[in-house]
């Protein structure tokens, strides 16, 4: 059983780690991953922790790409931009589609 499925703690957890899910840009494959999360309304704003150490997130430069993640038992999907600051922070904000 994971965090997230235990009654007390996974309500928190649920809160703020969803799984995402996209294709790569380069493999073509469907990936699914956990990731922190802030949600305000219809836009979800994911940090990347330690970005040199990760490479999911440069699916999502430029133009970005299409995202799906879980909120609420429910998959939404979305288009999600990567971005990253002069300090080399980076964030990849999804803007959910209309239910």
């Amino acid at each position: 059983m994971t965090a997230a499925g235990l009654p007390v703690i996974g309500d928190r957890i649920r809160n703020h780690i969803a799984p995402i899910t996209y294709t790569g840009r380069k493999s073509g494959r469907t990936i699914t991953l956990p990731v922190g999360y802030r949600r305000s309304g219809d836009t979800v704003t994911i940090r990347v922790a330690m970005p040199d150490e990760k490479t999911w997130w440069r699916n999502f430069l430029g133009e970005g790409a299409p995202m799906s993640i879980e909120l609420d038992g429910h998959e939404r999907s979305g288009h999600a931009v990567a971005t990253r600051d002069a300090r080399g922070r980076v964030e990849v904000v999804l803007k959910l589609d209309p239910v």
